[in-house]
């Protein structure tokens, strides 16, 4: 604390405050300085979230195209015809997904960009050695590409969840319309 026959300063971690008796205007200073600041902090924040919300974005349509070309590889590794349809289907529903994003991207005034996504990468890897360890033409393969699947859409159902709420919280509400 410094003291001064007029004045008195308190300065702390956190808050700063002037005791002025003949100028209050000091205080009311102070009080709209630390306004603008905060106001400052929060629009700081939000850039900084809609990057990253650009990225994860980004992140995802670079794996909705790595799905849907990996769809059409290992529908003909399929020997039930009902996962051939099953997978075709999904393939169509990816490429569908593929146009949102691209939606998207012109609502967020962005050019539609790959990131590479590692976790879908991997995923992806992780499935092909699965199906490249069974025979070819048997159940135990269709089991293989089931499983992977299952794979790849608990990570797309994580990722659009992740990416509706950052939406909301940024009220993007057309933008969380087309993730949903």
């Amino acid at each position: 604390m410094v003291k001064d026959k007029s004045m008195e300063v308190t300065i702390s971690n956190t808050k700063t405050s002037v005791s002025n008796p003949s100028n209050e205007s000091i205080s009311a200073k102070n009080t709209v300085n630390e306004s603008e600041e905060k106001e400052q902090q929060e629009e700081d924040t939000l850039k900084e979230l809609k990057k990253f919300f650009i990225k994860s974005v980004q992140d995802i349509y670079y794996a909705e195209h790595e799905i849907e070309e990996k769809l059409g590889d290992i529908k003909n590794k399929a020997t039930s015809e009902a996962l051939e349809d099953a997978l075709e289907d999904h393939q169509l529903i990816t490429k569908k997904q593929i146009l949102r994003l691209e939606k998207v991207f012109k609502l967020l005034n962005e050019t539609p960009k790959k990131n590479k996504c590692e976790a879908i990468v991997g995923i992806l890897k992780e499935g092909d050695e699965m199906i490249s360890q069974t025979k070819d033409k048997s159940t135990l393969r269709d089991i293989a590409i089931i499983l992977a699947c299952q794979k790849v859409e608990h990570y797309e159902i994580a990722t659009y969840n992740g990416l509706i709420q950052l939406a909301v919280t940024l009220k993007l509400d057309k933008v969380v319309q087309l993730l949903e």
